[in-house]
């Protein structure tokens, strides 16, 4: 009895080798797995936020009321709720001689004011504009701004554990 266990040893055991192993490496594949699922809603999320800006400045910029084009980003959101986790604002904005004046503010969603306010300026304000970033219009004409916010959740744990931290609202404007 004792010789087989001291062959045993001697030799070398290594039937536990093959679990440990496959341990650490499933432990590194579900890290991997969370973080392409959180990686991947974050692109998606960003997408979305893009085209719903886009179509709230393209419908304001065809003649929709402001409040029509920030309800129809609301409504065409889903399946998001924007009235709970969401914000949009949709800004007209006067040429008027080389100063900018924002005629017309709509908003519309859940996400108050202090976590997310417009970033162009306020009603009948001046707005700030990113003038290399856009085509300014010209004296006399309007631009119109769609700016939308959207709270972002990870999915997994994957960002505790990391210690990651990835920005809780994500935001995006579009100007036409």
């Amino acid at each position: 009895m004792i010789r087989p266990t001291l062959r045993r040893l001697l030799r070398g055991d290594n039937r536990g080798q093959a679990t440990v192993e496959f341990t650490l490496f499933a432990m590194v594949l579900v890290l991997l797995f969370f973080g392409l699922i959180d990686f991947s809603r974050i692109i998606q999320d960003r997408l979305i936020l893009i085209n719903l800006s886009r179509e709230g400045s393209s419908l304001a910029s065809r003649g929709t009321s402001l409040t029509n084009a920030v309800a129809d980003v609301i409504a065409d959101a889903l399946p998001w709720n924007m009235n709970a986790n969401g914000r949009v604002i949709a800004s007209s904005v006067l040429n008027s001689n080389g100063t900018y004046i924002i005629t017309a503010q709509v908003v519309g969603g859940g996400l108050s004011g202090t976590i997310a306010p417009s970033r162009i300026g306020h009603m009948g304000g001046s707005a700030t504009l990113p003038v290399t970033a856009i085509p300014l219009p010209q004296p006399n004409q309007y631009l119109y701004i769609t700016e939308v916010y959207w709270t972002f959740t990870l999915l997994t744990p994957i960002g505790r554990l990391l210690g990651l931290t990835l920005p809780p609202i994500l935001y995006d404007v579009a100007y036409f």
